[in-house]
């Protein structure tokens, strides 16, 4: 079974991707900050994150760059309602696989880069 760690601020939205990515056959964990979502990462690997830029304390964009430094082969994909061309550039230098923007729909191949992960 896949592992996935949603990292959002708003816990509403980790539990719609939760829930959606559970019925997808997803183990899903969730975290609420940059920091803590280093921490579960420490703790038990995961094959793909779902990670929001805007976050309390470390942005996702520094995140990204941890996680790829620690974790080069989670499948890291940037979820935010920030659509800039400059973030998008940047979360691709740092390792990002996809860039999705809320607010999102849940069709397949929006979440195709999640989905190549659980392959």
């Amino acid at each position: 079974m896949p592992r996935m760690l949603i990292v959002d601020d708003e816990r509403d939205i980790c539990e719609l991707l939760k829930d959606f990515f559970q019925e997808k056959g997803f183990a899903v964990l969730s975290a609420f900050s940059g920091e803590e979502a280093i921490a579960k990462l420490d703790e038990q690997e995961a094959d793909v994150m779902l990670l929001d830029i805007l976050l309390p304390g470390l942005s996702g964009i520094e995140v990204l760059k941890r996680i790829k430094e620690h974790h080069p082969k989670v499948r890291v994909i940037m979820v935010t309602a920030i659509d800039q061309v400059e973030l998008r550039c940047q979360a691709q230098q740092y390792g990002a696989v996809a860039y999705v923007t809320k607010p999102f729909d849940f069709s397949r191949e929006t979440w195709s880069a999640a989905f190549e992960a659980a392959r």
